[in-house]
């Protein structure tokens, strides 16, 4: 009779042997799939509890590592028919649950369908604008902590004439996961967020006009101090940050009255100190921009407020492309002078080429020639040429471009460090940096580090776009993401771990150095440090 007493210990063994190879593939699999939820952008998983605002209940979408994010609140009714240029209205009130899982429409702006070089898109939205388009988005993991978390309140860029809450380097749930609340919004922009016009100025309380684009963020911070406990955020503790365009906002907010008491602390990246360009700070009297809202008006064939209301937004936003629109000082929102909020600690930098030397319009840069490099010295240095030919010379092209960028980016830092040891008088803390790490790109060498680049770093949003990413920039956005979360909890950007990032103290000539090297680097060379110090009158973009 034949027994199973030879084979048995051999399926023994297989069993074992099968239980082994089963667990090995389970532990991968797990790590893959951990891999996957790391390596791309939050998953959305199901339908957030609803959540109680002052208008009503919303429910927004649960994404995977825990994050909720709720798209498209209202925040003010629409600005539309008779609200058309008008400080924004509160929203109506809603029965039941507001589903918050689409973006609402950006603002109204040009439309385009190619992209401009550099700002692929993932730096571009891709909803149809429109004028009813005064939302606010958000992304927490807090389900009412015991202690509320940190508020970081982003502002858009674009020139003041587009950018949208919507764009995708903008998400916010990287940022999320390092334990602070995230908040975009929408604002009015070009004609729809600046026009003065006497008519507006007559019918207005506070006889003002334009600066509807920083009413609607005063608006968006309002909402913010009013309900974002309800989400797990502390409306005692909020840090608003912007670039560019978004930059000079968050300057101007800390300056405005009717800003107070709405935020703690303020990043601004390629803004103020950096960029000498019209609208990076408020520009011109009331009365010059009504001048030029009138001429506007005629060039519509518009004739008093009542016409301009009723025409096509669509006409509006054509006639207007090409021209520029910036905040204006209208004695309500913006006072002349220089009236910083003195509570807010402060971060301020600049990316490599903010420097203008670098990409900035639809193809390569210009090349530097010896005889740009002689007009631009002439237009930068004026009566002190010499001076300036002496320090950063150049005998040929190749030596005009070293030459001019080796000027420009001396003149950038000295101007931050202007605008920090004035600061300092207002503010308790001061942080700058130069950010110089270049977006891997080798179809583009051209692009540099231009300007907006940092924001996918700053975002830890390397994993929208398709670049051929290096250990180093993996690295570069879980510093920079975290310095900025930091400062957000703490009103400074270090923390165990961290390279340090010394605070701005006036005669220490040192910048903090944000890229492959993280760490303070001297202000500038020597004699270019004392050219600039002597000559810069006062900071950029004031």
């Amino acid at each position: 009779m034949e027994t199973s007493a030879g084979p048995q210990p051999r399926r023994k063994k297989d069993r074992k042997l099968n239980e082994s190879n089963a667990r090995r593939l389970k532990a991968q699999l797990g790590a893959s799939l951990l891999a996957f939820f790391f390596c791309f952008p939050a998953l959305e998983m199901a339908q957030s509890h609803p959540v109680r605002t002052a208008s009503g209940f919303v429910s927004g979408v649960m994404l995977s590592h825990g994050i909720e994010v709720f798209k498209g609140i209202p925040f003010a009714a629409p600005p539309i028919g008779k609200l058309r240029w008008r400080p924004p209205q509160p929203p109506a009130t809603w029965q039941g649950v507001r589903k918050a899982n689409k973006f609402g429409p950006p603002c109204m702006q040009p439309v385009s369908l190619r992209r401009f070089g550099p700002w692929t898109r993932v730096f571009n939205s891709e909803l149809q604008p429109s004028e009813n388009c005064l939302y606010v988005n958000l992304w927490t993991t807090a389900k009412l902590p015991s202690t509320p978390r940190p508020v970081m309140v982003w502002i858009y860029g674009g020139g003041f004439t587009s950018g949208a809450g919507s764009v995708a380097i903008y998400d916010g749930a990287a940022l999320a996961r390092k334990g602070v609340v995230v908040v975009n919004f929408n604002y009015r922009v070009g004609p729809f967020g600046f026009l003065a016009y006497p008519g507006l100025t007559d019918e207005s309380p506070h006889h003002s006009s334009g600066n509807y684009a920083l009413l609607d963020q005063i608006a968006a911070l309002r909402w913010v101090r009013k309900n974002i406990a309800a989400f797990g955020g502390d409306p005692r503790q909020v840090t608003i940050f912007g670039q560019s365009a978004g930059a000079s906002s968050v300057w101007l907010l800390m300056q405005s009255p009717l800003a107070r008491g709405l935020f703690e602390r303020a990043i601004m990246m390629s803004g103020p100190a950096v960029i000498p360009f019209p609208g990076i700070t408020a520009q011109g009297s009331l009365t010059a921009a009504e001048k030029e809202g009138e001429m506007f008006a005629a060039k519509l064939d518009a004739h008093s407020l009542e016409q301009l209301r009723a025409l096509a937004a669509e006409k509006i936003m054509r006639n207007s492309e090409g021209m520029t629109w910036a905040p204006i000082q209208d004695g309500w929102v913006l006072r002349p002078g220089w009236h910083p909020q003195r509570e807010a600690t402060v971060i301020n930098g600049m990316v490599a080429d903010d420097i203008g030397i670098g990409y900035y319009g639809n193809g390569p840069a210009p090349p530097v020639t010896l005889a740009v490099y002689h007009k631009r010295l002439q237009t930068l240095c004026g009566d002190k040429l010499a001076a300036c030919i002496k320090l950063y010379p150049a005998k040929n092209n190749q030596q005009a471009a070293v030459a001019l960028r080796s000027g420009l980016e001396d003149r950038a830092r000295v101007s931050l460090y202007q605008w920090g040891e004035r600061q300092t008088q207002a503010s308790p803390q001061v942080y700058t940096y130069y950010f110089d790490r270049k977006i891997p790109w080798p179809q583009h060498p051209e692009y540099g580090v231009f300007h907006s680049s940092e924001l996918p770093y700053v975002f830890d949003n390397l994993r929208l776009m398709n670049r051929p990413w290096q250990p180093v920039d993996w690295r570069v956005a879980r510093e920079m993401s975290s310095y900025w979360t930091n400062f957000a909890k703490t009103g400074s950007p270090n923390a165990r771990g961290l390279p340090v990032w010394p605070a701005f103290r006036a005669g220490h000539l040192a910048i903090m150095q944000l890229g492959a090297r993280m760490g303070p680097i001297p202000l500038a060379s020597p004699a270019g440090r004392q050219f600039w110090m002597e000559n810069l009158t006062k900071p950029l973009g004031f």
